[in-house]
């Protein structure tokens, strides 16, 4: 995991999610005395509407009380979470998973330097979305691969440009990412879209939503443990939470969605292109022509900082400049002044003002 970390100190700070997010920190006005409005970094846990589940703390705290699960666990990880997790993921597939196809990883980053590391090679290259979520391509890179962007299309619920991946795909290629629900872009592909990408790819590139059985064992051999405690209650937190729980949290963040997207719509100088539909943020274009005093989005986000302590991040943490990823969960309150003081900064720094 440190080589990821040290290839992303290479970047410009501004490129990475974590190295803006520090620059604007460093950009808070800590005279201010009204709440820091985070609408960055997706973390809605640290607010109350969206506490976990008492069933998941419980369990959690029994699991380590127990001391059952204290020393390494298995490399793949323990059966009994991954005999849930199949069972848990079988519902509604018509061929059902077993445990044999279950391989518990820390969280979703070491879940893609898994694949990635089986896919890595010399020569070989890899397509990923253009904007995208940024550790792919570190660590794409870290395993020898080149990578080759393809693009989504804002104008078209952001889409996958089908010609763009026709025209950067060769032989060489290993790989193509699909990201979905949309992480920056907060879109959902629909099944008759999902068809035309699967068509369009070449037939010896893989399409990343699976993995390698046979090579992902190899690699867990040598792969960080994930925590054993988590494993231990993973079969009661799935087992026993209630559905009301994951519908209330969801529509929390579906009226959230809704609210940011309508806010947005009377603020100039931005443009969300698109309603969001999955994910916990959204992308909004900006037009920085209808400002008086803003070069960037980089600058934008900064000065927004600065002035409104409001964070925002800037597009170009995801590859794509002149924009902004805009994270809507987080508390309803917190949401709708966020919004406010955005509007606020836009009319002051708007060149009609």
């Amino acid at each position: 995991m440190g080589i990821p970390g040290n290839s992303e100190l290479t970047a410009e700070p501004e490129t990475t999610i974590r190295g803006a997010f520090t620059l604007l920190m460093a950009n808070l006005n800590i005279s201010d005395d009204r709440p820091v409005i985070p609408m960055s970094v997706s973390e809605p846990s640290a607010f109350p509407c969206f506490s976990t589940s008492h069933i998941a703390s419980d369990a959690i705290a029994e699991a380590v009380q127990s001391t059952d699960f204290n020393g390494y666990p298995a490399a793949e990880g323990i059966l009994p979470a991954r005999r849930a997790v199949a069972e848990y993921l079988s519902q509604d597939l018509p061929n059902k998973l077993s445990p044999d196809d279950v391989f518990m990883t820390m969280g979703c980053q070491q879940a893609a330097l898994t694949i990635l590391h089986v896919l890595g090679g010399s020569k070989l290259n890899i397509l990923l979305p253009k904007p995208c979520f940024p550790y792919y391509d570190v660590f794409a890179q870290t395993f020898g691969l080149e990578i080759r962007f393809f693009d989504l299309l804002s104008e078209k619920h952001w889409e996958v440009d089908l010609d763009s991946v026709i025209a950067v795909a060769d032989e060489n290629t290993v790989g193509m990412v699909i990201i979905n629900p949309g992480n920056p872009c907060g879109n959902v592909f629909t099944y008759s879209h999902l068809k035309k990408v699967h068509m369009c790819r070449r037939s010896y590139s893989l399409l990343i939503s699976f993995l390698i059985i046979r090579s992902i064992k190899q690699y867990f051999h040598i792969s960080p443990y994930p925590p054993s405690f988590i494993q231990g209650a993973l079969p009661h937190i799935l087992a026993k939470t209630d559905k009301d729980f994951f519908s209330s949290v969801l529509n929390i963040i579906k009226d959230a969605a809704n609210s940011c997207y309508e806010g947005l719509k009377d603020i100039p100088g931005v443009t969300c292109p698109t309603r969001p539909e999955g994910s916990m943020c959204l992308l909004v274009k900006l037009d920085i022509s209808m400002f008086e005093d803003i070069k960037d989005d980089l600058d934008f986000c900064i000065k927004l900082a600065k002035e409104e302590s409001v964070m925002i991040l800037p597009g170009i943490s995801v590859g794509l400049p002149n924009w902004l990823r805009v994270t809507f969960a987080i508390d309803p309150s917190y949401l709708e002044d966020g919004i406010k003081r955005l509007k606020s900064f836009c009319e002051r720094h708007s060149k009609r003002a």
